[in-house]
């Protein structure tokens, strides 16, 4: 039956290439997304500054136990990369010098320093210990030996046209201090996104905001020390210290907060739309391969007519499918790869990971890829080929002279209890929030799509009654037959309806969500800032600035403000939320969160202020305790004071700035919000105080909001690319059923031209039919994204009524028009040029 299969495949090019196109792009799309999480899982970082050390020892993640259900035995964790990077005790670094087999342990501070001379260089301060750990080596010149000498690498050097004995003005920590160069240093592959300077140890302690603690600590083996010894017992005394112990790639990671952040978003982002590549895919694999068998009906029957037993002809059936989707993984999978290549490119463009970052893998991805394409179209082939092949021969040849029943009762049942099912999910969107609000959202549009899928039979028979008079008024006669034909045919046409539904409905709502979300970020932003200008420090600002503007004649209050991301307990475990941290004092005068309940000012190094959806999603109420973790994984319990509606432009978590101090990577604001007194001429003292920092300017804060939208639409780049590659799969499948369902009626349209029915006449009737289908699938699709849309708008930014842009509606609709009306009338064109007489007697 195999070689049957073969041979079928080639009489039957119009059912080929449609399932082919299918599986094709099934197999490229899904295949995509595997990638994405196999190179993100893979993908570490690259070790230079720690290439020396056997072992890293660092805190760089936060583990959190979830709530445990009932009857189960133990709690599920969630694991979170802190935002700050996290610090190890440095009591730590002597506990591990102290470990059989260790050479040295040299502790590592970052700390955030600019090269004057070379602004547009980035750069990183350490101490002069850590240089062991590449090792560097001193080109020129010697180490720094005091607290006002600095190393710098030969790429900061070049930048800064810098030598030994040359004097350069060093910012950090908000000031700007002159340092001698005592000599350049280089070190083999050392040549990451930040270039490195040293200072003295004790100097560099001086200047890390972490006292007390140290970033990581690398381990140096002893020579012929025994390194798997070494590292197990590094290992055990790490933990007793709640740290963990990288080796191998996995240093890098330590090196690199970037690649941890690039790491989690590309498993993040290719596990998401994986899962809702993967529904879409089923939607239209099951369709497409459905939609063939049922077409070669006729061909089924014959086969049982001539003696061919059921399990022959579901073999042959079955060998069909197989074959196309092993043809489908020779075209998908190098597609796949090429395109993955492609997006690499872009994401090191735009700057979402290290230009370190390489795709790798793709034999696993291509592997499950394939075979779940294949088992979901041979499931598919399997469920349409029961009906023909357990019935008797003669039975099947009756069924295939007519168009089958719309469906069964126990069809019509499950239709129903998925749609109520969808229902209720509308009043769990309702009264949830933000994750969880989101989350429902997904479900109740994938449950709506897979009750129309169901139920699509009846819907498509009433909506014939409903059309019939307004299909006949505005065609005619040929409105009547489309009327009649969309009556007949309405179980033939469930793959199309839903094909259509899918790309209108799942269109509709993942690309507007975006929309929305930017939308409510900028405008709330816009909205909540009152102060007229801002001063933004380049490298950070000290608390004083705020106050030194306080104190200018004309300004009414004045802000500093920090941006940072908490962990915070959720349905889901943990997440980390972005935050910021501001000093109270008139705060109520340059910002406006709109609080609901509450007071900002009462906020304090004991207290918090959070937005309405986060205290939802974590259970907070105002006056009740919030127990969350800073950027560094230091745990706290504050008291919540005031909850506000503004989250998505101010963060989802207030904090007062004190509250930060020591557990961000600089205890620094990054700008301050001004107001002054209408008519206030204020700019030359402003410009004078900016002219105290470095590398410091006073802008309108028009330029904050201006800047924000630029950055989300940057970050928004990839959520769009993906979101596009999903719709355009829908799309390309609604077009595909389209095609199919008209290549299919060559007998139809054959015997209706046969029987007196003119070219035009048939035309005219295609376009009623058409026309009816895309009323009923675009009302549906609309609804549904309407209703999910609109949902999830509500949960996560209280805004009953989306954001739909008009040309974005218009491109939808119309472009679901031109698509039909070409996937459509084309091939009829195509039909309506063959004879009629040869047109009986051909297959389809």
């Amino acid at each position: 039956m195999l070689g049957l299969a073969a041979q079928m495949l080639r009489f039957r090019k119009g059912s080929f290439v449609a399932t082919f196109v299918a599986l094709a792009a099934g197999i490229m799309v899904l295949m995509a997304c595997g990638l994405l999480v196999e190179s993100g899982l893979r993908y570490h970082g690259l070790p230079q500054r720690y290439a020396e050390a056997v072992a890293v020892v660092a805190h760089r993640d936060l583990t959190v136990a979830e709530p445990t259900p009932f009857g189960e035995a133990e709690p599920s964790t969630t694991t979170v990369a802190l935002p700050e990077g996290g610090s190890v005790p440095d009591s730590l670094v002597a506990a591990i010098a102290a470990v059989p087999g260790v050479a040295s342990a040299v502790g590592d501070r970052s700390i955030v320093a600019m090269l004057a001379a070379s602004p547009g260089s980035p750069s990183t301060g350490h101490g002069w210990g850590s240089a062991a750990l590449a090792p560097y080596r001193v080109v020129s010149g010697t180490p720094p030996r005091s607290d006002g000498e600095i190393a710098v690498d030969a790429r900061l050097a070049a930048d800064g046209r810098l030598g030994p004995g040359d004097t350069t003005a060093i910012i950090t920590g908000g000031n700007t201090r002159e340092y001698r160069v005592s000599g350049v240093v280089e070190a083999a592959g050392a040549d990451g996104p930040r270039a490195a300077l040293f200072f003295t140890d004790a100097q560099a302690a001086r200047l890390d905001p972490h006292q007390g603690r140290v970033d990581a600590i690398g381990v140096l083996a002893e020579p012929g020390a025994d390194q798997s010894a070494v590292i197990a017992a590094v290992r055990r005394v790490a933990a007793g210290a709640e740290a963990e112990t990288y080796t191998g790639a996995e240093r890098g990671l330590v090196e690199q907060p970037e690649a941890a952040a690039a790491r989690a978003l590309l498993v993040g982002a290719g596990s998401a739309f994986g899962g809702y590549a993967a529904m879409i895919i089923i939607f239209v694999v099951a369709g497409t391969v459905g939609l063939s068998v049922r077409h070669r009906r006729r061909d089924l029957a014959l086969l049982r007519a001539i003696a061919a037993t059921p399990g022959q002809v579901r073999l042959m059936i079955l060998g069909e499918v197989g074959l196309l989707s092993l043809l489908a993984a020779v075209v998908g999978v190098p597609a796949s790869l090429a395109a993955t290549a492609w997006t690499r490119d872009q994401l090191v463009t735009r700057g979402f990971v290290p230009d370190t970052f390489t795709m790798r893998g793709g034999v696993l991805s291509a592997l499950a890829v394939t075979v779940a394409v294949a088992a979901i179209a041979l499931v598919s082939a399997w469920i349409a080929a029961l009906r023909t092949t357990r019935i008797r021969p003669t039975e099947a040849l009756g069924e295939a002279a007519v168009e089958p029943a719309a469906g069964g009762r126990t069809r019509i049942v499950f239709g129903l209890v998925f749609l109520a099912g969808a229902v209720s999910l509308i009043g769990l969107t309702g009264v949830t929030n933000g994750q969880t609000a989101m989350g429902a959202a997904v479900g109740m549009l994938y449950t709506f799509v897979l009750a129309i899928a169901l139920l699509a039979p009846w819907i498509n028979q009433a909506a014939a009654r409903l059309l019939a008079p307004v299909l006949r008024i505005v065609w005619g006669n040929s409105g009547y037959l489309a009327a009649a034909n969309m009556r007949a045919n309405a179980r033939g046409m469930v793959a199309v309806l839903t094909a259509l539904v899918l790309s209108v409905g799942f269109g509709g709502t993942v690309w507007f969500l975006q929309d929305n979300l930017e939308r409510q970020t900028v405008v709330q932003s816009h909205d909540g800032t009152l102060a007229q200008q801002a001063l933004i420090g380049g490298v950070g600002l000290p608390a004083s600035a705020a106050a030194k503007a306080r104190r200018i004649p004309g300004v009414l209050a004045a802000t500093g403000v920090r941006r940072t991301s908490v962990i915070v307990p959720n349905t889901f475990g943990a997440q980390a939320v972005a935050a910021q941290g501001i000093d109270p004092q008139g705060a109520d005068q340059t910002m406006d969160l709109r609080v609901r309940s509450g007071k900002l000012a009462d906020l304090s190094s004991g207290t918090v202020a959070v937005s309405s959806s986060q205290a939802e999603s974590s259970g907070w109420r105002l006056g009740s305790n919030a127990q969350l973790w800073l950027g560094d994984g230091t745990p706290v319990t504050l008291q919540v004071v005031a909850i506000y509606d503004r989250g998505w432009g101010f963060g989802d978590v207030t904090l007062n700035s004190e509250t930060l101090t020591g557990h961000t990577v600089t205890s620094l604001d990054d700008h301050v919000l001004i107001r002054t007194e209408a008519g206030a001429d204020v700019g030359a003292a402003l410009a004078d105080l900016a002219a105290e920092y470095p590398a410091s300017t006073v802008v309108g804060t028009d330029r904050l909001t201006g800047e924000l939208a630029e950055e989300l639409a940057i970050s928004a780049w990839l959520n769009k690319l993906l979101i596009a590659v999903l719709v355009g799969y829908a799309v390309l499948a609604a077009a595909n059923t389209l095609s199919m369902a008209a290549l299919a009626r060559t007998r139809e349209l054959s015997l209706l031209r046969l029987v007196g029915v003119t070219r035009g006449q048939v035309k005219r009737m295609v376009h009623a039919e058409q026309a009816g289908l895309l009323g009923v699938a675009i009302s549906i699709g609309a609804a549904i994204a309407a209703v999910t849309l609109s949902s999830i708008v509500n949960a996560v930014a209280g805004q009953r009524i989306p954001y739909v842009p008009a040309p974005g509606w218009i491109t939808i609709v119309v472009g679901t028009v031109a698509l039909a009306l070409v996937a459509t009338m084309l091939p009829i064109g195509r039909l309506l040029r063959t004879p009629p007489v040869e047109g009986i007697g051909i297959r389809e």
